[in-house]
């Protein structure tokens, strides 16, 4: 009788998530994570995900995994948002602060930010006053502030249609090294649309 032998397959990266609570200046921050079995903490710098006012750490849920297979990754739940203690003010200042609280707390080093509208001003704040802390940016629509502040960090914007043609204008002047993923097509639910073609473009701009 001819034996049948299983073909042996490459161990494949798996990516593990879950839920955790750091201590910041307002409270609890309520944090969903994802990081490779290798721990991820030394193949790529950290990425800190940054969600709009509309939305929680929940609008990261399907796109964490995909980015996180070379880095570990982390999507608070800003302060007064999801499951987090309130800040004194919903404003991006406050919020930055948790962050950078939330870097401490972790001991990182150094930090890739990724910011949806709000949290794109959160992480222009951030970038701005701890430009030792922050490495790159990633910017997705139009961050709701008077004044965009000058940032020399990498960045990426990545615009959200029907605001396509606003996106284009607000970076102007403020972000001296950028650039605009001009293949963009994606619409307000580009993480949950195709969170594996995203992670790929995202993860391409943040290893270069």
């Amino acid at each position: 009788m001819a034996k049948h032998h299983r073909l042996s397959t490459a161990p494949q990266t798996v990516v593990r998530t879950r839920r955790a609570y750091f201590d910041c200046k307002f409270g609890q921050l309520h944090v969903r994570t994802a990081f490779p079995t290798t721990g991820g903490f030394d193949e790529q710098v950290t990425l800190i995900c940054l969600h709009s006012r509309e939305g929680s750490s929940r609008s990261f849920a399907r796109f964490l995994p995909e980015i996180a297979d070379e880095r570990s990754v982390y999507a608070p739940d800003l302060p007064g948002f999801g499951e987090s203690d309130p800040a004194p003010s919903l404003s991006h200042a406050d919020a930055a602060q948790a962050v950078s609280d939330l870097a401490k707390d972790l001991r990182l080093r150094q930090i890739d930010l990724l910011g949806l509208r709000f949290g794109a001003a959160v992480a222009l704040d951030l970038a701005a006053s701890q430009p030792q802390l922050v490495r790159r940016l990633v910017l997705v629509g139009t961050p709701p502030m008077d004044r965009i502040p000058m940032v020399k960090q990498h960045s990426l914007i990545v615009p959200i249609k029907p605001d396509r043609s606003d996106d284009a204008q607000w970076s102007r002047g403020a972000l001296a090294n950028s650039r605009t993923l001009e293949s963009s097509d994606h619409g307000p639910d580009l993480f949950d649309a195709d969170p594996k073609a995203l992670a790929k473009q995202l993860a391409a701009f943040l290893s270069g």
